[in-house]
């Protein structure tokens, strides 16, 4: 064997080892961090929440139909009113937590107010705030994002009352 085909082979044999480093640093990766969500285009995004309703017929067409406001933007439809926070679907679907004046945290972190241990939940997932006497959700850089009603919060937004909120695989609603 010539040295050239010797010089190729080892070089062959080299790059072929640092591309298996790669991968295995890549999946070490993924695998510590998880993976990076995506942002969807806006047609995607549209039609991304609707198999949600088919989950559970009769309590989401209600709580879609809840949320909006009347035209004369009454208390009824905020939530000033809120008393409890109830977990409609999740591992801990229907337990019920009292709200307060304090601010809530939701996480996989043993010092959360709400600690949901699923594989889609943070460990500092999302905050329920009252902010002007009305409830906010703020996502927290979370990895799989929080949705309320099926739209990704960026920002803290004002939850209504029988809106649906959800937290890895966890959903939620503010409740009287």
């Amino acid at each position: 064997m010539s040295e050239l085909t010797l010089l190729v082979l080892q070089l062959g044999f080299l790059v072929l080892l640092w591309v298996f480093v790669f991968a295995i640093v890549y999946a070490l990766r993924s695998d510590l961090f998880g993976q990076r969500v995506r942002k969807l285009q806006p047609d995607v995004a549209a039609a991304g929440p609707a198999p949600a309703p088919s989950a559970g017929p009769a309590a989401p067409t209600a709580a879609v139909n809840r949320p909006a406001p009347p035209s004369g933007g009454g208390a009824d439809a905020t939530s000033e009113n809120a008393t409890r926070l109830v977990i409609t679907s999740g591992a801990k679907a229907g337990a019920e937590f009292p709200l307060g004046r304090d601010e809530i945290t939701i996480g996989r972190s043993s010092d959360s107010a709400i600690i949901i241990r699923d594989d889609y939940t943070s460990t500092h997932h999302a905050r329920l705030m009252l902010w002007n006497g009305r409830w906010m959700i703020q996502d927290l850089d979370s990895t799989n994002g929080t949705f309320l009603n099926g739209s990704r919060v960026t920002v803290p937004q004002p939850i209504p009352l029988g809106a649906t909120v959800k937290v890895g695989a966890t959903t939620f609603e503010l409740r009287r």
